[in-house]
């Protein structure tokens, strides 16, 4: 099975732009090609399943 592209925790958005979002899991699991966020909107709690291709690395938030 191929390594995937990000990790829980990790601090990603949207190659297009939008709020940072923090990978996570409420299952244990990656879909294949799907990587679950969750991120606030307002006081709000966000959450959905985003193509891994269309995130990338939040650069400010990378970790040693």
């Amino acid at each position: 099975m191929a390594k995937e592209k990000f990790k829980i925790g990790d601090v990603v958005k949207l190659v297009s732009g939008g709020p940072k979002m923090t990978v996570s899991d409420d299952t244990g699991k990656f879909t294949k090609v799907q990587v679950f966020c969750q991120w606030f909107a307002g006081a709000k709690l966000e959450s959905g399943y985003f193509p891994e291709e269309s995130l990338e690395l939040v650069q400010d938030d990378l970790k040693e």
